[in-house]
C-alpha cells in the first residue's frame, strides 16, 4: 500500500512509520523535519498536500494539539484551538482525503483515552477527541467506494509519560500502540475506534 502519515516526526507518528516500513510504501509529513510539509489547522495547507502526494492507498493522520487547562481557565481561543487543529484537521483529512484514495482504501485518524477516561484538566481534549470519534461512526456510513475510516483510542504512551515525569501505570510503549493503527489499515472493519 502507498500510505501517508502525518505526524510522523511524533513519538505515535514515527512508531507507525516503523511498524509499517519494509512492507509498504510509507510517505511522511508533519509540519517539519519530513519530506512533506503540513498544518493541520490550514485546510489550504491540507489540500495542497493532498495534491502534492497523489493517489494513495491510505491515510493515517497522528497529529494534531490540544491544551490541558482546568475548565475554568479554558478560553475560546483554547476551544478553538483544539477543534481546529486536532478536531477540524483530521475531519478535514476525510473531506479533502478520500478524493486521493483509491478503491477500498483506508483513513485511520486519532483520537485518545480522555474520550472515555477523563481527568481534571482535560475537557478540551475529551471534547475534542470524543467529537473525532462520533465524526468517524457516522463518516464510515457514507465513504464512497468501499473506503473504511475508522480512528485509533491511544492510552497514554509511555515514552510521552516518561517525558512529563509520570508514573507508566496506564501506558503503553508507542510501538504497541501502533499495531492499533496496523490492524486498521490491514484489516476489514470501518466505523470502529480501536482500542490499543
Amino acid at each position: 500500500m502507498r500510505i501517508l502519515i502525518i505526524g510522523a516526526t511524533g513519538t505515535i507518528g514515527k512508531a507507525i512509520v516503523t511498524s509499517l516500513q519494509g512492507k509498504h510504501e510509507v510517505l511522511q509529513a508533519s509540519r517539519q523535519g519530513s519530506h512533506f510539509s503540513v498544518d493541520l489547522t490550514d485546510p489550504a495547507s491540507i489540500q495542497a498536500l493532498i495534491e502534492q502526494v497523489g493517489v494513495l492507498n491510505a491515510i493515517v493522520p497522528a497529529a494534531g494539539e490540544t491544551r490541558l487547562k482546568p475548565l475554568a481557565d479554558l478560553t475560546d481561543q483554547d476551544f478553538e484551538f483544539c477543534l481546529g487543529s486536532k478536531l477540524m484537521g483530521q475531519v478535514n483529512l476525510i473531506r479533502y482525503g478520500l478524493q486521493a484514495l483509491t478503491d477500498n482504501g483506508c483513513i485511520t485518524l486519532t483520537s485518545g483515552v480522555l474520550s472515555q477516561k477523563p481527568i481534571p484538566g482535560g475537557s478540551a481534549v475529551s471534547l475534542t477527541n470524543a467529537g473525532l470519534e462520533g465524526f468517524v461512526r457516522a463518516a464510515a456510513l457514507e465513504a464512497p467506494r468501499g473506503i473504511r475510516i475508522n480512528v485509533v483510542s491511544p492510552p497514554w504512551v509511555n515514552e510521552t509519560l516518561l517525558s512529563l515525569g509520570m508514573p507508566l501505570g496506564n501506558g503503553l510503549p508507542a510501538a504497541t500502540v501502533a499495531q492499533a493503527y496496523v490492524h486498521s489499515l490491514e484489516g476489514t472493519m470501518t466505523g470502529e475506534v480501536l482500542y490499543p
